[in-house]
This record gives C-alpha cells, sequence and structure tokens, in this order.
C-alpha cells in the first residue's frame, strides 16, 4: 500500500506543473529594442515599409544602407515551429555589414548546446555579398580551393537549426535587394575576357558599332529651352544654330583589345594596372569635343560626375570618375585629342552588364540672372552596347538545396541507421518469435538497445521529441512550409520508420526498440534488479490513473502551442532527452537532476517516465490507432484461467482477459515468450500433462 501512495506525489507536482506553464505573447521589437543592435557611427534612420525594413545611415545622416528582421521578411518555422528572428544590415551594395540573432525558441540551443555557438554562426556573414553563394556546410568530397561557393561553418548537433535560420537571411535579404536597393545584382556579373584577343582600329571601332557617338546641335538644345525662362540665355546657340553643342563619344574599355584601340601605350598601362587592382570595376570612356565639355568647375576628381548619370534596365548605374590619365591612341581622329575626356568606373557587382543596353544621360546647363541665377537644365541620352564576345560570364553555381547537402553531410550514418532499420523490422516483423524464443534474448535486445543509445542517440542525435510533432502542429496553423523536416534526415528516418511501426505493431516498435531515453531507463532497471532494490508496483486503479498523466502533459503541450508558444521551449523540458542524449547531461545542474531522477526512478519503477509521463509517448499511442492488426497472439485460456503474461507484464500491457492493450504496450515482446514456451505457458503445459495422463491411462 506504500508505494501506491508513493506515487501520489508525482502525480500532483506534475499536474501542479502543468498549471504553471501559462505565459503571454512575446511582444513585438520597437524601435527602442532595435536601435542598440546598430554599432555606431551607424544609426538607425527612419522605417520605410511594415515589414521591419528600416533606414541604415552613416556618421553624417546619410543612406547607408538597409536593416531588417528576418521574421516579417521570411518566417521560416525552426525546430519548435516559430520563426528564427535575425537583425541583417545590408550595405547599398549588397554586402553584409553585420547580423545578429535576435531571438529564436530552438530546442537543440534552449538550455542545450551553448547559445553563444549560435550567435557566433552569424558573425561569418559580415563582408560576404547576396550575390556570394553561401552555403552552410563543408565542401563534399574535398576542399574549397576554386569553388565558387563560399561555405560557413555551421554547429555541431545544431546543423539543421543553422541551415533554417540561413535559408531565412538569404530569402529576407534578397526580397529587401529587390524591392529596395535598385540595380543590386543577386547573379554574377559579366568580366572581360582577358584571354580573347582581336586586332582592331579605332576605325573598326566606329564601324562596327563598339563606339556609340551623340551629336547634339545649338538648334537641338535652343529647342530644349523653348517657352522657359532659360530660352534666351545662350546667344551663342541663338547665333548659329547649325553648329555643334555636344559632341559625345561612349566606348567601354573593360575589353583589353577595345582599350589597346584607343588610348596611348601609357594610358593603357595605366589602365590595365587600375583594372588588376580593382577587378570588380568596369572601365567607360566618355569624349566630348564640343563646346559643352562633361563636367562643371566644381568638378572633384575620383567622384561622380555632376553632368552625367546613367540607367540600366530602369536601375540606375553608379558612375564615379576613374582619376586615370587619358592619353588616346595615335589612330584616334586629332579632334579628339582636344576634347575633354573621362574614364569612369562602376562596380559590376551592383548589376551593371556591359553586354546589355545601357543608357548614359549627359545633363546641359543654363542660368537666368546674374545675382544668384536660377539653374535649368535638360537632358540628353546615349545608348550604348559591347558586344559580348569580349566578355565572360562565370556560371552561376547553385548551392545544392539544404536538404541534398544535409544528405551528403550524414551519409555514413544513414547507411549504418538503414542497415539496422531495416534489419530490425525483418527480425521483429518475419522472425519475432523465434527472437523472442531465443535462449540470450535478454542479451540480444539490451545490445540492441546499447547500440541505439550510443550510435542513433549519443551519436546520430536521433532522439526523437515531442517538439517535432509540436512543430509540425505550428506550421499547419500558419500555413508554412514543411521543409525544416529535410534539414534533419537522421531523425526522418527514424520517424519515417516509426510511423510504419504504427501500422504493423502500434507504439512498440519506437517505444520499445527505437528510444534512445527508453534505453537508458531499462539498463538502469536491470541495475535495480542487480542491486536487490525493491521495486515499486502500483496497483491496478494507480496504474490506469498515471497512464491517463501523459495524455494531460501532451494536451497542456497543445494548449500552450496555442496561446503561449514563445513559452513552448522551457515547457518542452518535461522530456529530459536533451539533457540525457543531446548534451549528455552537461547542463544546469537542475536539468541533469530531473534527468537523472528518472533514471534512478526506473530502477524501482519500471520505465516510469515512459509509462505515465512521455508526451510523445502519447502522440506514440495515438498514433498506434494506425495498427492493423493483433500481431500479439493469444488462446482461449489467456486471462481466464491464466494470467502469467499479465502478471509479468512490467507495463501493465494485458488487461485481466487476457487482451494486449496496444496503447501501452512497449514490445518487450516477454508474452511472447511465455506464449511459445512449453515450460511457461500453463495452457501449453496443461495440454502436455492431458496428453501424457492419457498415454498413461492406455
Amino acid at each position: 500500500m506504500s508505494n501506491r501512495f508513493a506515487l501520489r506525489p508525482v502525480f500532483y507536482a506534475a499536474l501542479m506543473w502543468l498549471c504553471a506553464c501559462v505565459t503571454a505573447y512575446a511582444e513585438p521589437l520597437t524601435r527602442d529594442v532595435l536601435a542598440p543592435y546598430i554599432v555606431p557611427p551607424m544609426s538607425l534612420g527612419d522605417q520605410v515599409n511594415d515589414q521591419g525594413v528600416w533606414q541604415l545611415l552613416n556618421s553624417g545622416g546619410a543612406e547607408a544602407g538597409y536593416v531588417f528582421e528576418t521574421e516579417p521578411m521570411a518566417p521560416l518555422p525552426g525546430f519548435s515551429g516559430a520563426a528564427i528572428n535575425v537583425l541583417v544590415v545590408l550595405d547599398l551594395e549588397g554586402r553584409f555589414l553585420d547580423v545578429q540573432l535576435i531571438s529564436h525558441n530552438e530546442p537543440i540551443f534552449v538550455s542545450g548546446l551553448p547559445e553563444n555557438l549560435f550567435y557566433d554562426f552569424f558573425k561569418q556573414y559580415r563582408g560576404h555579398s547576396i550575390s556570394d553563394s553561401l552555403v552552410v556546410g563543408s565542401p563534399y568530397g574535398g576542399g574549397s580551393e576554386g569553388s565558387a561557393l563560399v561555405y560557413l561553418d555551421g554547429v555541431t548537433k545544431g546543423t539543421a537549426s543553422v541551415r533554417i535560420a540561413h535559408e531565412s537571411i538569404l530569402a529576407a535579404a534578397l526580397k529587401v535587394a529587390r524591392e529596395k536597393m535598385n540595380g543590386i545584382s543577386t547573379g554574377p556579373p559579366s568580366f572581360p575576357n582577358l584571354d580573347y584577343r582581336e586586332d582592331l582600329t579605332w576605325d573598326d571601332l566606329v564601324t562596327r558599332g563598339i563606339v556609340t557617338r551623340k551629336i547634339v546641335t545649338n538648334r537641338e538644345i535652343d529647342a530644349k529651352f523653348a517657352d522657359t525662362l532659360w530660352e534666351d540665355d545662350d546667344p551663342e546657340a541663338t547665333a548659329a544654330p547649325d553648329e555643334t553643342f555636344l559632341d559625345l563619344w561612349v566606348v567601354d574599355l573593360g575589353a583589353p583589345s577595345v582599350a589597346s584601340a584607343v588610348l596611348s601605350k601609357d594610358s593603357f598601362t595605366e589602365l590595365q594596372d587600375f583594372m588588376s587592382i580593382s577587378t570588380k570595376d568596369e572601365p567607360v570612356l566618355v569624349l566630348e569635343t564640343a563646346r559643352h565639355g562633361l563636367v562643371t568647375e566644381d568638378f572633384v576628381r575620383n567622384t561622380a560626375p555632376n553632368l552625367i548619370s546613367a540607367e540600366q534596365g530602369g536601375f540606375p548605374i553608379a558612375f564615379r570618375d576613374s582619376d586615370i590619365y587619358v592619353e588616346l591612341n595615335d589612330a584616334v581622329p586629332d579632334a579628339l585629342h582636344d576634347g575633354a575626356a573621362l574614364i569612369l568606373r562602376t562596380d559590376r557587382r551592383l548589376g551593371f552588364d556591359p553586354t546589355s543596353e545601357w543608357t548614359l544621360s549627359i545633363k546641359a546647363l543654363r542660368k537666368h540672372g546674374s545675382f544668384q541665377p536660377e539653374i535649368g537644365s535638360a537632358s540628353f541620352d546615349v545608348t550604348h552596347v559591347t558586344p559580348a564576345r569580349f566578355y565572360s560570364r562565370v556560371e552561376q553555381v547553385k548551392p545544392s538545396p539544404p536538404w541534398v547537402d544535409a544528405l551528403r553531410n550524414r551519409q555514413t550514418d544513414l547507411i549504418i541507421l538503414g542497415v539496422f532499420l531495416v534489419g530490425l523490422i525483418a527480425v521483429l516483423g518475419l522472425r519475432l518469435n523465434r527472437l523472442a524464443g531465443h535462449p540470450y534474448f535478454t542479451p540480444i535486445r539490451l545490445g540492441i538497445l546499447a547500440f541505439v543509445t550510443g550510435f542513433i542517440g549519443w551519436w546520430g542525435q536521433g532522439q526523437l521529441s515531442i517538439a517535432t510533432p509540436l512543430a509540425v502542429g505550428r506550421t499547419a496553423l500558419d500555413g508554412g512550409s514543411y521543409s525544416f523536416l529535410l534539414y534533419d534526415p537522421f531523425s526522418l528516418a527514424i520517424w519515417g520508420v516509426t510511423i510504419v511501426g504504427f501500422v504493423l505493431w502500434g507504439r512498440g516498435l519506437f517505444c520499445g526498440w527505437l528510444c534512445p531515453f527508453g534505453a537508458l531507463q531499462e539498463f538502469a532497471h536491470h541495475i535495480g534488479r542487480l542491486l536487490r532494490l525493491p521495486q515499486i508496483e502500483p496497483s491496478a486503479e494507480w496504474d490506469n490513473r498515471l497512464k491517463w498523466l501523459k495524455y494531460i502533459v501532451l494536451a497542456a503541450l497543445v494548449l500552450m502551442l496555442l496561446t503561449a508558444p514563445a513559452r513552448l521551449d522551457k515547457a518542452i523540458e518535461v522530456e529530459p532527452f536533451k539533457t540525457a542524449i543531446t548534451t549528455f547531461f552537461i547542463r544546469e545542474w537542475y536539468y541533469v537532476a530531473y534527468a537523472v531522477g528518472l533514471l534512478l526512478l526506473s530502477m524501482v519503477l519500471f520505465k516510469g517516465f515512459c509509462r505515465y509521463v512521455c508526451p510523445l509517448g502519447a502522440v506514440m499511442a495515438i498514433g498506434g490507432v494506425l495498427r492493423g492488426r493483433k500481431w500479439i497472439e493469444r488462446r482461449a485460456e489467456c486471462g481466464s484461467p491464466c494470467q502469467l503474461c499479465k502478471v509479468k507484464c512490467n507495463y501493465g500491457a494485458i488487461k485481466k482477459t487476457g487482451e494486449i492493450q496496444y496503447s501501452e504496450c512497449f514490445q518487450c515482446l516477454d508474452c511472447v515468450t511465455i506464449h511459445d514456451d512449453q515450460a511457461q505457458c500453463v495452457p501449453l503445459i496443461l495440454a502436455a500433462k492431458g496428453r501424457k495422463l492419457g498415454m498413461a491411462a492406455k
């Protein structure tokens, strides 16, 4: 009787824990919370949309990039079902200035692995561009030298969570780039093919359209300012309307064959030296031989020319002066030698493609009045393109889908796991009775459980958890993607076999053979028997009560999923799996005490946690409804009069009637052993005695 009452505190303590697990939704970030993440001298500017995108301001208050959270832009669910929220800071050229973790509920990092490992992972993005092919992991089959992929080191045991965060960052960053950062290219730019050579002259460039010319007469410029305040402010244009106002020449000098046909030997050498230093810049020569010129008196070298702008595909092209001395080839007409010349440059990574048509605009200015004159302007456009034969383009290397990388990274483990699972199912499905009747069944079973604990649990991190079904439920409610399941193929394989096991055996396959913590409890039970510790044997009444507790725990977790998901990660700690399996008992003392306490309890109460508390066990029991057969054979005498199997069943999974309660069956096979053993099964023993008595009577 005392053993029965010893269970009451456990029952009531669990109910009190369930009642205490109530909290509120996490509040969204405010400006005051977000601003401290920005490192001075940068600062947070104005909010530019309702999805958490803000301006990044430099020390002078000018726009220098964008700041945004990933959750509003790309809320990919993590393993808790909640999104991982990361702060991303991009400059105007699409480079990551900073990436910081804001919040997460990933079970592996919540009181599990050191959380600083998760925070440190995001530091690797700094300095990389959104146009880089960033992947998490290590090169498959060799080193990364010469690879177009940029590898970010993952976190051992937390790779799946890291991959989800990485996908969120890329999705959000590309969305911001497309919507807010005009001209940012997310693909590889074209670049001059230095191996391609073509013998060209200036005349060849002109006749083949490699040089573009734009002529504007005084009459045309007057027409631009007609009927405006500035229509009479250029007497020279009025006096000679047919004279040339603008004679503009444009040629892209990125290709060496083109540059050598335009520039003198010294200028060509200087340009090549510049190109070797600045490998990402595209140089464009503009010449003007008429009276307009290219810049104003206020122009400062090595800055953007104040009269010239350009665009391609509707996006602006950022041109700057290269500050290179321009001396033309002797074959170039003398008139061009005497004109104004600038070699401008733009970063190809910003989306500029020399082989696609682009437009250069040059602005003409007029002043009206002597004191504080009013300035008027008009623009003229010239369209230019360079033949593609002078350029090459790196074929964009598309990273493998994350689930493919996950499979590759765990290839060996998955092969070993696959062989084990196939062998286990084959033995249980085809030779189950022979296995149960084997004289060394217990050592064989314990050997399998040792493999499950060591390889599947501690090495493979394949301990299934209630976190996964809850995450699936959260994803279903949010209408999100289930792709996060693919990031952990090792556990997914075990889930797959477990679900197949529902149909064949009910919950028993996983709970009895594939659960690492369940295996630890079974080892603890055997140690308790060796130590001859007194065993707690709940009465049938208390056993039935306690078996409902796991369903109450599961219901509480589901309720929390719907009402307080931010605190769900703490509530899931009712499972000791993370402590005992994921972190090898290296955690805060109270988590370790809880896990060790459950194992000590198993020494006197057979697998008490599995039978009475485990919410995952409740899910498995519900899943066992799919069972399509009664796989444990029974006889008419089972239950009446024979109660041996019921008495021997440590799980209390056999009713007085002899019927198997499959929702509580852990597939230990003890009853199967008894059923087939002529030395243990009472009906077989009686039948054998009857035969002997009959033979003796004869």
